[in-house]
């Protein structure tokens, strides 16, 4: 009962998710770079643009013109837009004045007339496309937004463009809730997958138990939790944190079949219900939740990333885990515990739930009873960690070889943060925008916020002309530039008027409109410098290297006194991406391997316990920064975390295995024997694990995004990484290392036994030498 309520809550919190795909999942809002973004550029000056883009043979008809300003005239009242800029505009203000009429001429050559005279490239830049632009704030919602978008679709639809005519709604704004709603579509894949996958997974290993499909439904009840969490706490769904859920799949059934694994076997011995739930919650609770907490430490580190998107992965995977393992320790052994009780009155044998009680009993107590013959995985991972075993010296050198090998690639592996790249290369709205940047030319730009005392000082004017035409002339990538000195110049016959009186007269007779577009107040204007598709040409490597040059002018080319330039803008928050992606994930990382390491000390309370599992791990990120190498594959906000979650999921495998081996340790055997045993008792148990979460990550490559489907292929190499260092690395290591603190051991205890018989004869010297002095 409680855990139906929960679910409701969690359906009710999971109805307050929110969608996040813009800047502010790349750059921390508390960072100064976005905050000038923000504060300066944003709320000041920024704008979005919808943009109608209208092509066919002849957009200079006066049919489609006409259907072009029903259009026009329908979209500017819609609530929310800020201007509306389009060719049926420019030609009624021409043709008012040259007749007085506000119309669309009929005469094909006095629309040529005007498109030749007064026609601006923006608006018409050829014969067959026409542009509309719809302007909205930038600080507009993504509710606003989409509104607004939604609206002008109505109206191009109402307008009655000719059938021969093809037109496009397209811009960024466009692009980005198409993108939000490719991400709710595939998160409904990715977790179908998923499930399919783990059912697959369950009905094949898991078959030597009853109702074997039973942790998959505790798992989504434990991701449902997880969702309404994630609404609860304000957490958004973004490209990174919709693939938290198909891992929170791999992990979190794990914790179930655990559970699911070890109340069979208790019931199998013959106890009672009740005895058998307590033995596994006894048993099973701290083990399970000790391999929680090294991997709730591992994924820790990623809270200490720049990039929000990945700390919200984090914060995700961090309450997932926890949610799945109450789903499991609770709900789970509750529901078996509930089945037992029904099959014993017969209830599930007639729903067809169950076999036949006497026949599980037979096999169960013949599976612990009777000694099997080891079957063909038993005999391989016994080999493998006998060879590595007997071969330390050979496999911890090549191991250790490729594993600075692949540090070092590591840091020659590529950066990819353009977002156009992450998404579906097929989704039309992408190819809507990549049309648009073919017939206009890329809109990528520097934002140069210039603050004074005086923003009609003749003085600040004349040189932002002059930087303008430096920056344009010479500079390859910066195409144009735009400010108030253009409009200024062109109401005073080209030139810049030469008193403040003038410059302010020009102002007032500025529409809002065109002031506010590079003015704000007396104290604030804004240049623009117009850099292309340098985003996609240049990389981000090359954006900012741009900026760093434009700095680098604007001190030898230093403004007026008084006056300061702020570079910002979209590019500019973007290139703040790299930093994050490059030292961040190496500190993340490094804080991984010091959290597991402490945490493991804190619990084991020795050295060797706390130090083998991190060893065999960091061995595992250095082979996969160097198979991210060789495989070509580049570093995203997703790819970022692979070490946080080799760290987190993969130490599981390590602890598991040296819990095992210890404890056939404290039996009596060697260490070679007891690696041995290890090897083969909890070796199966570990590759139906790793199987599990395997098949989880698997769901991920299947996804339309780019980002997530190649962090889907990393992972799974890494986790069959993990898997391989725990039956190769692992062995000779604590082997190793044991035997070392054996040797030790025995030559401290009989260091102190010598010492000790030295201490005596020296005693007895001293008592016979006191004694003759008396005599």
């Amino acid at each position: 009962m409680i855990a139906l309520l929960l679910i409701i809550i969690s359906f009710q919190g999971a109805q307050l998710i929110g969608m996040a795909s813009g800047t502010d999942t790349f750059v921390d809002k508390s960072s100064k770079l976005y905050q000038n973004y923000d504060h300066l550029y944003l709320n000041l000056f920024g704008t979005e643009s919808i943009v109608v883009m209208v092509e066919g043979s002849d957009v200079t008809d006066p049919e489609l013109l006409k259907a072009l300003d029903r259009a026009y005239l329908s979209v500017q009242n819609i609530p929310g837009v800020v201007e509306v800029t389009s060719p049926s505009t420019v030609l009624k203000e021409v043709n008012y004045q040259m007749t007085g009429r506000s119309v669309i001429p009929d005469d094909p050559e006095t629309i040529d007339g005007i498109i030749a005279s007064s026609m601006p490239s923006a608006l018409m830049p050829d014969d067959t496309h026409a542009i509309m632009s719809v302007v909205m704030e930038g600080t507009a919602s993504d509710s606003t937004q989409e509104d607004i978008l939604r609206e002008t679709e109505t109206s191009i639809e109402l307008a009655n463009f000719p059938a021969d005519y093809n037109v496009i709604v397209t811009g960024e704004p466009a692009f980005m809730i198409a993108m939000n709603d490719e991400m709710n579509s595939s998160m409904g894949l990715l977790l179908g997958l998923s499930v399919l996958l783990m059912i697959v997974v369950l009905y094949l290993v898991f078959k030597h138990v009853r109702w074997r499909l039973l942790p998959l439904p505790i798992v989504l009840v434990g991701i449902i939790f997880t969702f309404g969490a994630m609404g609860f706490l304000d957490i958004p769904m973004s490209m990174v944190s919709m693939s938290a859920f198909p891992v929170l799949i791999g992990l979190g059934i794990d914790y179930a079949i655990q559970f699911h694994n070890r109340i069979e076997e208790e019931l199998a011995r013959g106890e009672s219900d009740e005895e058998a739930v307590i033995d596994t919650i006894k048993h099973t609770g701290p083990a399970v939740l000790i391999a929680l907490i090294i991997t709730a430490l591992g994924f820790f580190s990623l809270f200490t990333s720049t990039v929000p998107m990945i700390q919200d992965f984090g914060k995700l995977l961090m309450i997932g885990i926890v949610m799945c393992f109450i789903a499991s320790l609770f709900l789970g052994v509750t529901v078996i515990y509930g089945f037992d009780k029904l099959s014993k009155k017969n209830i599930l044998a007639r729903l067809g739930l169950k076999k036949k009680t006497a026949h599980h009993e037979t096999h169960a107590h013949a599976i612990i009873n009777e000694e099997h013959e080891p079957d063909f995985l038993e005999k391989a991972l016994k080999g493998i960690s006998t060879f590595s075993m007997r071969n330390p010296v050979l496999i911890l050198s090549i191991a250790g070889l490729l594993c600075i090998g692949g540090l070092y690639a590591d840091n020659l592996v590529g950066i990819q943060t353009d977002t156009e790249t992450f998404v579906p290369q097929d989704m039309p709205a992408l190819l809507d925008l990549a049309h648009m940047g073919e017939i206009l030319g890329g809109d990528d730009q520097l934002n140069l916020i210039i603050k004074t005392d005086d923003n009609a000082d003749p003085e600040l004017l004349e040189w932002i002309d002059e930087f303008s035409e430096h920056e344009v002339a010479g500079r390859s990538h910066i195409q144009e530039a735009s400010s108030i000195v253009d409009i200024v110049k062109a109401a005073n016959s080209g030139e810049i008027p030469d008193s403040s009186e003038e410059i302010q007269a020009i102002y007032d007779q500025l529409s809002d409109t065109q002031r506010d577009a590079y003015l704000n107040g007396n104290s604030i204007t804004m240049l623009n410098f117009n850099i292309g598709n340098a985003m996609s040409e240049l990389g981000l490597e090359g954006v900012e290297a741009l900026s760093n040059i434009v700095e680098e002018d604007l001190k030898w080319m230093a403004p007026p006194p008084g006056v300061h330039v702020t570079i910002t803008g979209h590019s500019m928050v973007y290139v703040a991406v790299i930093s994050a992606l490059t030292s961040g994930r190496v500190f993340m990382t490094m804080l991984g391997i010091v959290l597991v390491f402490g945490g493991l000390l804190v619990i084991y309370r020795d050295m060797l316990k706390a130090l083998t599992p991190v060893l065999t791990m960091v061995v595992v990120v250095g082979w996969s920064g160097g198979l991210m190498y060789y495989t070509g594959m580049e570093y995203t906000p997703m790819t970022a975390t692979l070490g946080a979650l080799i760290l987190g999921v993969g130490s599981e495998y390590a602890i598991l295995m040296m819990e095992r081996y210890f404890e056939e340790r404290d039996k009596g055997a060697d260490p070679e024997a007891a690696m041995q045993e290890a090897s083969v008792k909890i070796g199966k148990a570990i590759v139906t694990s790793g199987a599990t979460t395997v098949f989880g990550f698997c769901a991920l490559i299947a996804s339309p995004f780019s980002i997530t489907s190649n962090f889907g292929v990393i992972t799974v190499m890494d986790v069959i990484l993990a898997l391989l260092a725990t039956f190769v690395i692992f062995p000779p290591i604590i082997v190793s290392l044991d035997k070392y603190r054996e040797k030790r051991r025995h030559f401290l205890e009989s260091h102190n036994k010598s010492g000790s018989g030295g201490s005596n004869i020296l005693k007895s010297i001293q008592e016979a030498i006191t004694n003759e002095c008396e005599i």
